[in-house]
């Protein structure tokens, strides 16, 4: 209970930016033609806000399911590649069965959270974090689906802008940084609305995993990540 406790204390303030962040995902979710129920289904069998608005905006376009199946497998798969990074981390006392539990819930912010933890993290440290972090995005949802059905459409319009300033506010400051980060979000934008104003016949799907694959393909061939030796070498000159 003690590691319980733990994982609920540092899992307060993700709880509290994904109240905020699902709000507007559920009044994008009823404005797409879903129900309240069908958007907070939604965000308890998934908890990824890229990967939500994506699926709703492919559903709410007919797209069929490998369009579905393959945009939110190019979105979600860097969940796969943090649970690799975290599994290096886990205490002994994590047993297959509690890692299928845990890869549930991880997310950027708790991935973040628990890899800058000294020493092992525990099975019910993670479980703490992850159950309030659940509980704040799907009560969110809930909310802004629910407001979404009352509020007036200007209103609902208006709230709705605030998930796309998220995604803005995660992508300006590392973009600040690296110049392949810039070049990539340049050209998958660039891609995208080259596809989606000069060529019809591609759908919304197939367009976004076109982007993304090239962006993502050019970015690494130009900007290649700097080997161990590199590294090793920039440090020691510093």
């Amino acid at each position: 209970m003690k590691e319980f406790r733990h994982g609920l204390r540092h899992g307060i303030s993700i709880a509290l930016g994904y109240l905020s962040v699902s709000f507007s995902f559920g009044i994008l979710a009823v404005q797409s033609g879903m129900t309240v129920w069908q958007a907070v289904l939604i965000s308890i069998t998934n908890l990824t806000s890229a990967g939500q608005v994506a699926g709703v905006g492919l559903i709410a376009a007919d797209a069929t399911y490998l369009e579905l199946f393959l945009t939110e497998l190019i979105i979600n798969i860097r969940y796969a590649l943090m649970s690799l990074a975290l599994s290096q981390k886990a205490d002994a006392s994590f047993r297959f069965p509690q890692r299928l539990l845990a890869s549930y819930g991880i997310t950027d912010e708790i991935f973040a959270v628990s890899s800058v933890q000294p020493g092992t993290i525990r099975p019910f440290y993670l479980y703490g974090m992850i159950l309030i972090a659940f509980c704040g995005w799907v009560f969110g949802t809930y909310l802004g689906a629910a407001a979404g059905m009352l509020l007036p459409h200007q209103i609902s319009d208006a709230l709705g802008i605030a998930l796309y300033g998220m995604f803005l506010a995660i992508i300006i400051p590392p973009a600040r940084k690296s110049r392949g980060i810039l070049v990539a979000i340049l050209l998958s934008a660039a891609c995208s609305t080259l596809l989606y104003y000069c060529i019809k016949s591609i759908t919304s799907g197939f367009a976004m995993i076109l982007s993304a694959v090239l962006a993502a393909v050019v970015a690494a061939i130009l900007f290649p990540a700097p080997s161990q030796n590199q590294t090793e070498q920039e440090a020691s000159a510093i």
